[in-house]
């Protein structure tokens, strides 16, 4: 019998500890996981983030001519999509969607300071401010993702 119970014991902590180290891979496979998502996100957003102070800069040059302007401003946009294709892979849905809806706005005001849109234009500040509105709901979209706003 104390055999059996012996047998019984190793066979309970065996599984027992199989377990518990599942729980723990899991757990330290979403911390991972959650870590990639958060250095990409940054990335992401610091990458939009210097598009956006080029196409500042294009708007409030008046010196530059059209075709040298939309040029810097083709490559100063370039960068944005490499990022993108690497946020429509890794990012949930929600963060992707949002992340789709801002690069397309900045993409809009890529094109009007291409075209020689100047930085005190309605049309300059529209575009400007539909980009805004994106790049909030897509840093919302992120936060959520990431459990920065679980208090």
């Amino acid at each position: 019998m104390t055999l059996v119970s012996a047998g019984v014991g190793a066979v309970i902590a065996t599984a027992s500890a199989a377990f518990l180290e599942r729980g723990r891979w899991r757990r330290e496979s979403r911390e991972r996981e959650t870590t990639v998502r958060r250095v990409l996100y940054g990335e992401y957003l610091a990458c939009l983030s210097e598009a956006r102070n080029g196409f500042r800069s294009l708007a409030r040059d008046t010196a530059l001519s059209v075709q040298d302007r939309a040029v810097a401003a083709r490559e100063c946009f370039a960068p944005c999509y490499g990022l993108r294709y690497q946020m429509t892979i890794t990012a949930p849905p929600a963060v992707v969607e949002a992340s789709e809806d801002a690069f397309r706005r900045l993409r809009d005001v890529r094109d009007l300071a291409g075209e020689g849109a100047l930085s005190d234009s309605n049309v300059y500040a529209q575009g400007r401010g539909r980009y805004e509105d994106a790049l909030t709901r897509l840093r919302a979209a992120m936060r959520i993702d990431l459990g920065a706003d679980a208090g």
